[in-house]
């Protein structure tokens, strides 16, 4: 049995270990927030707001990986450029935030301070209708998806794959970094977006404002994991199956892999820019550091330590990583760096299933002969 069944059911989305799983944890996140608010600091059972703060990012960081998973562990495409698809759902979202700040920021403009700064007297085209949040929600969605269904449809129709399509995923998100690292481009060139005041009128740094982000990004990740589940427990998802493990089979009974590479390349991208739209006011800043290379390459790290090609593995593999560089940059920063590298080594030498891998490992051991 392999990792990807492991957890699955013939009947139902997952087995009923892994549902128990799933359930316990929902319920361990949704006691974190209550307990910030219900408890005074200094209570035993008061949780900070810096964990609350920590935990919200890290279920971004788990949804940016579950796309990863869906497109790179069920279709085989492995992307080293998915940052720049977080970063764009950020950048659309923070374009709202900073215009909510309206005349609170440094030099009381209308302006984003930066603009100011740069001595920009009205907002170029592309700000237009930013200070509406549902037509920012609309382009955090449509921003990434068409650039994803764009440069799919060129490299799939060309059939670049393999590590050719790697490199290229790198080198657009390289280039949308340089690009967002001008100040010309609008976009707050190094500094970015931060500074953020409220969002729909209710002040963003309040603890109830704090809990219902957290809250929303915990409904839309159970959302994405059982969406992402059905997808590959489908008829699509044997398809997409069928193109990592062999395309040439597949063309030849009469399928074109095309259109169905491009849709999950696409909704993968689409769900990464959702969770850099939740990340951006839970952390308070976004700026291109968000597209280097280096990260798009940490989310393939939270894949493959989770166990790729099993959706609940990078969920969990993001948790496990980041929670260990938040150890690492407190305690020894300038190990942490070396501490990835080596960690990667020892998933792909030791742990090629991950640590849901192990996990159905240890439990085939205990099973009776």
């Amino acid at each position: 049995m392999t990792t990807t069944t492991a957890f699955a059911t013939a009947k139902g989305l997952f087995s009923k270990p892994a549902w128990t799983g799933i359930l316990v944890c929902a319920v361990i996140a949704v006691l974190l927030p209550i307990l910030n608010l219900s408890f005074p600091a200094g209570h035993a059972l008061h949780i900070s707001s810096y964990t609350i703060a920590l935990v919200g990012k890290f279920m971004c960081y788990a949804l940016a990986a579950l796309a990863l998973d869906l497109v790179w562990g069920y279709t085989g495409i492995l992307s080293l450029g998915h940052g720049v698809f977080f970063a764009l759902g950020a950048y659309a979202h923070g374009m709202y935030l900073m215009r909510a700040i309206g005349r609170d920021g440094v030099y009381q403009s209308n302006l984003p301070d930066f603009m100011v700064f740069l001595d920009w007297k009205t907002y170029p085209w592309y700000w237009a209708m930013t200070d509406s949040f549902w037509y920012c929600m609309a382009l955090v969605i449509l921003v990434p998806g068409v650039l994803a269904f764009i440069f799919g449809f060129f490299a799939f129709r060309s059939r670049i794959k393999g590590v050719y399509f790697s490199i290229i995923t790198q080198a657009m998100t390289f280039a949308f970094m340089l690009l967002f690292f001008r100040n010309n481009t609008g976009f707050g060139g190094n500094n970015g977006f931060t500074d953020f005041k409220r969002i729909l009128g209710f002040t963003i740094t309040a603890p109830g404002t704090k809990a219902a982000l957290y809250l929303i990004t915990l409904v839309i990740l159970l959302s994405a994991l059982f969406l992402c589940r059905w997808i590959v427990t489908s008829k699509l998802g044997r398809v997409l199956q069928a193109v990592r493990d062999s395309e040439s089979r597949l063309m030849f009974i009469g399928y074109n892999p095309l259109w169905f590479k491009l849709f999950v390349w696409t909704l993968s991208a689409i769900i990464c820019g959702i969770a850099g739209a939740l990340y951006v006011p839970q952390v308070g800043i976004i700026n291109p550091s968000e597209m280097s290379p280096a990260n798009s390459i940490e989310m393939v790290i939270w894949a493959a330590v989770g166990g790729r090609g099993t959706l609940l593995g990078p969920i969990i593999g993001a948790f496990t990583v980041n929670g260990l560089k938040s150890w690492f940059t407190a305690a020894f920063p300038d190990l942490w760096l070396y501490a990835l590298g080596l960690l990667f080594i020892l998933v792909t030498l030791f742990m090629q299933q991950g640590v849901l891998g192990l996990v159905s490992k240890f439990k085939k051991q205990r099973e009776p002969a």
